[in-house]
């Protein structure tokens, strides 16, 4: 009976990492969350359609026939790790070049843009970082993917704050490089214009928490895949940053900040397995807040 049961659950677990590998990995789909946030002057709705951790590979024609089905949006926002190889520079502007946003395009850049990845035992996940021993890598073509994107009309973040008027929304934007490799700036997170909206954008979640006390009132931010595995009741087992993993994706409050951490749509070419975390995009739709100025909870439709 023993071996029956033993058996048993290796057919199962064999089972769920194949529906992971072949299945959930590729099984895209669209989230649409209402955020009633905007303030009372400029547009009544705004448009976000947040992408992160696309992860191509040179040929990854049924992830780019599913970012050229997404709808058009006001802006469009990319939190990094474009790339799953470096080879994949040309595959990967084209791609994001269908979903450009009618007012504005941004991304930031994330380590796997930076170096060429390579392959990892996942047991290092559960280790913490301070006590990782650290690992040289290459250097990949960002300068080149930057090249690319810029050339079609996306704005680089990469550690820079500044002023926009976006569709007659007046707007203080932030945007931060990868906290995840240090390379952040946070002497720039500080607000000079306290009363245009505040918006940040980064690649990891780590550094939510110091732009929501500086008073960016939307976050953006990618990096953890959601986890890429979860579990019934546990949720996410590990998401390689700081925050607590029930933050590991979704839209929640941080403080006076709003926080979308998106979930993803690709995985490392090296660990290509999603498992009760689908890869998703999400189309943020802001709309006014009410007048009362009491907090309005999102919705989510998907």
């Amino acid at each position: 009976m023993l071996i029956g049961v033993l058996v048993g659950v290796a057919a199962v677990a064999a089972g769920c990492v194949l529906y992971g590998i072949f299945l959930e990995r590729r099984w895209y789909r669209l989230v649409r969350r209402g955020l009633a946030i905007l303030p009372a002057v400029g547009p009544r709705t705004l448009t976000i359609l947040h992408l992160s951790d696309l992860h191509f590979v040179r040929d990854d024609r049924r992830k780019a026939a599913f970012v050229a089905s997404l709808p058009p949006a006001d802006v469009t926002v990319v939190t990094g790790d474009f790339l799953a190889e470096p080879e994949a520079v040309e595959t990967t502007v084209a791609a994001v070049r269908a979903v450009r946003g009618r007012l504005a395009s941004w991304f930031v850049l994330g380590s796997n843009d930076y170096f060429v990845p390579r392959p990892l035992n996942p047991l290092r996940y559960f280790v913490p970082k301070s006590r990782r021993r650290p690992r040289h890598a290459r250097l990949g073509r960002a300068a080149d993917l930057r090249a690319g994107l810029e050339a079609d009309g996306w704005r680089d973040l990469t550690n820079l704050r500044e002023a926009h008027d976006l569709g007659g929304l007046a707007i203080e934007l932030l945007g931060l490089d990868d906290t995840h490799i240090a390379r952040q700036d946070l002497r720039i997170a500080p607000r000079t214009a306290p009363a245009r909206f505040g918006i940040a954008v980064m690649h990891s979640p780590d550094s939510a928490p110091e732009a929501a006390a500086c008073g960016y009132r939307l976050i953006v931010a990618g990096h953890t895949h959601g986890g890429q595995v979860r579990l019934p009741i546990v949720g996410a087992l590990v998401t390689n940053g700081h925050l607590p993993r029930r933050l590991a994706s979704g839209l929640f409050r941080m403080g006076g900040a709003f926080v979308h951490v998106s979930p993803g749509m690709g995985t490392s070419k090296y660990a290509p397995f999603r498992f009760l975390c689908r890869p998703e995009a999400t189309l943020l739709e802001l709309r006014g807040a009410p007048q009362d100025g009491s907090p309005a909870p999102p919705d989510a439709q998907q």
